[in-house]
């Protein structure tokens, strides 16, 4: 059986009655265990979920804005180049 994936980490859940019931039941309607229909609908949350927080979409008009920032050049912020000058928690005031 090449390509399985040995599962050893394990989550414990507490649910009611009725929940465990409802999942138990969409499991054998999907012809799943109750681990793998729990595992697969969780699964399939958290990649919608963090959807949001890798990708997003602009409309035409905005997503050209989007570009012409990212392809201008820095501006200058003198509060930060003077916080680079400074030496860092690590450095012990050693200047390089």
């Amino acid at each position: 059986m090449a390509g399985r994936v040995v599962r050893s980490s394990k989550l414990d859940l507490r649910l009611t009655p009725e929940a465990k019931a409802k999942l138990q039941a969409a499991a054998k309607a999907s012809r799943r265990s109750v681990s793998e229909f729990v595992l697969e609908s969780a699964m399939v949350r958290a990649d919608e979920t963090l959807a949001g927080r890798t990708r997003f979409g602009l409309e035409a008009d905005r997503w050209q804005l989007f570009l012409a920032a990212l392809d201008a050049p820095p501006r200058e912020i003198p509060r930060l180049a003077r916080l680079f000058q400074e030496p860092g928690p690590f450095e012990d005031g050693i200047k390089p």
